[in-house]
């Protein structure tokens, strides 16, 4: 496990040396992994709005087979009968 070291000012020390029943290291941790956890779900968030804004301004009539064939035949030629 990596350690991190997290500067405080003097007074919260002497507070928190008051209540040495509270495991530090542990409440930091859950309060990382908290944030860590949020950052990640709103980062999913954006990403579905993104994709729903992208989908709303698709034309629904759009057909991507036309689009795919015209890749393939220009990339691997047009196939013969």
């Amino acid at each position: 496990m990596t350690s991190i070291s997290v500067r405080v000012p003097d007074e919260i020390k002497r507070k928190m040396k008051k209540l040495s029943n509270i495991n530090w290291s542990e409440e930091l941790r859950e309060v990382i992994l908290k944030i860590i956890n949020q950052e990640e779900n709103k980062n999913i968030a954006e990403a579905l709005l993104s994709n729903e804004e992208l989908r709303r301004d698709a034309d629904s009539k759009w057909d991507s087979t036309d689009l795919i064939r015209n890749w393939r035949d220009n990339r691997y030629g047009t196939p013969s009968d």
